[in-house]
Formats: structure tokens, sequence, C-alpha cells
């Protein structure tokens, strides 16, 4: 067998690379936690700009119902047109 020396520097150079990888890890967990947390604000933001979109076509051709006494006919028209602007909207906030 060998020496104690090398089993000396063997086990110094292991403690070096545990150090080295116990400092590492802060920065790669915050990197992580960081971009984590990136992905639910983006997620949140294009479905509250989707169902916002949707809201606002229904409301539109509710009113336009109640004006013109066309019932379900303009919000019926107006859904398609919300989803177009929510899609829209998406795109825009993706890009």
């Amino acid at each position: 067998m060998k020496d104690g020396r090398d089993n000396a520097a063997f086990e110094a150079r292991l403690e070096a690379a545990e150090q080295a990888a116990k400092a590492e890890r802060p920065e790669t967990a915050q990197k992580q936690a960081g971009s984590a947390q990136r992905a639910i604000e983006l997620a949140m933001r294009l479905g509250v700009e989707m169902v916002a979109a949707m809201v606002i076509a229904v409301v539109i051709g509710w009113g336009l119902d109640k004006l013109f006494h066309t019932k379900p006919w303009f919000m019926i028209l107006m859904v398609p047109v919300g989803l177009v602007a929510g899609v829209r909207n998406l795109l825009r906030a993706m890009g």
C-alpha cells in the first residue's frame, strides 16, 4: 500500500473539491429559482392577458346587444374577436 503522505494529499484535494462544489451550489440554485420565478410570472401574465381580452369582448358584445335589442348576436360575434385579440396579445408578450 501507499504511504500516508499520498493519502493526506488525496484527502486535501478531496476537501478542496468539496468546498468548491459547495461554493458553486448557491449561485446555481439562485439562478434556477430566478428562472423558475420568471417563467411563472410570464405564464400568469399570459393567462391574464387572454382572459382579459375575452372578458372585454364579451362585455362589449353584451352592451351592444342591450343597446340594439339583438340578444345574443353581438355577444356571439364578439367572442372570436376577443379570441383573436387575446392571441395577438399573447404573441406580442412572448416576442
